[in-house]
């Protein structure tokens, strides 16, 4: 077991074989567990997922700034409040991901969407970058993120995305010690795959994310960087339709990755409404929480 992020010695071209396939074999996509059907003969499953970082990326960067700070509560008082009656209206369930430090900071948001039938999931503690963290510092705070959600929601969780989608050389095997049933962090297909490690099957479910399907590239905004909004809502709304659109004429799954501070504008949540009414119009489109697909992936993968 790796006590720190170590990296291999020399300049990649130097590397032998074993080192770099070591690398590669770490976490690695394996079977497809892509079914033959979704339930009740729908064509296309889609997983609404909504990471709910609220205050905790100037936390984690140590920026004390009021005004940051206020960005990410902003997804408490307006984002998620919005999200809960979209969701409501439509009779969709979703996935929330907190981080323990958002979820301490706002507890009554947490049972109120646990309450309202939607899953809580992992997020990290404070949404720090695990690739940075010692291997037993990375598996205290999962740990501990873990018990935060289940005293707070009523219920263990069974899955994790990592912040930022940052997965060390440690953390398939924290989830595998965990006994989780799924991760959503790695990206190497559009439909549900087992993880291996280092070549050997875990039996967790990935439930494969994308940054192209994630509002917060199109929207983010830092006020002393080069980073502003580019994309319109409208084009977003095209993008993210075009990717259901796909996911549907190959019969699989569209997942979508949204942050309450984020897509909880008053320019920006009638996109996401018409697009579960555009995903709705199709008639065979399974809505489900990201625990879902993965047990009926695994049950039933082709």
């Amino acid at each position: 077991m790796d006590e720190t992020p170590k990296h291999a010695a020399g300049e990649p071209w130097e590397w032998p074989e074993a080192v770099w396939r070591g690398i590669v074999e770490r976490a690695r996509a394996g079977r497809s567990l892509s079914p033959k059907t979704w339930p009740g003969g729908a064509r296309c499953a889609v997983a609404l997922s909504f990471d709910a970082d609220h205050e905790t990326i100037p936390l984690r960067d140590s920026d004390e700034s009021p005004m940051r700070i206020s960005q990410g509560q902003y997804g408490n008082r307006q984002g998620v409040p919005r999200i809960r009656a979209l969701l409501e209206r439509e009779q969709v369930p979703a996935t929330f991901f907190y981080p323990a430090v958002s979820a301490l900071l706002h507890p009554d948001e947490v049972r109120g969407v646990a309450r309202e039938g939607h899953e809580i999931g992992i997020h990290s503690w404070i949404h720090e970058r695990n690739t940075s963290l010692p291997y037993q510092a990375e598996r205290d705070l999962s740990y501990r993120a873990a018990d935060v959600l289940e005293k707070l929601s009523g219920r263990a969780p069974v899955g994790m995305r990592t912040a930022s989608w940052d997965f060390s050389p440690n953390t398939l095997q924290i989830i595998v010690e965990m006994g989780l049933l799924y991760d959503s962090s790695l990206m190497a297909d559009d439909e549900p795959y087992e993880l291996l490690a280092d070549g050997n099957p875990t039996g967790v479910v990935e439930l494969p994310p994308e940054w192209i399907r994630d509002d917060a590239v199109y929207f983010n905004m830092q006020r002393f960087s080069g980073l502003r909004p580019y994309t319109a809502p409208s084009a977003v709304e095209e993008i993210f339709k075009a990717e259901f659109d796909g996911a549907y004429a190959e019969g699989g799954m569209f997942l979508l990755t949204m942050h309450p501070h984020v897509i909880g504008h008053r320019s920006r949540m009638p996109l996401l409404a018409r697009l579960i009414q555009y995903a709705k119009a199709r008639g065979d489109v399974w809505f489900a929480t990201h625990e879902q697909i993965a047990r009926w992936c695994k049950a039933n993968a082709s």
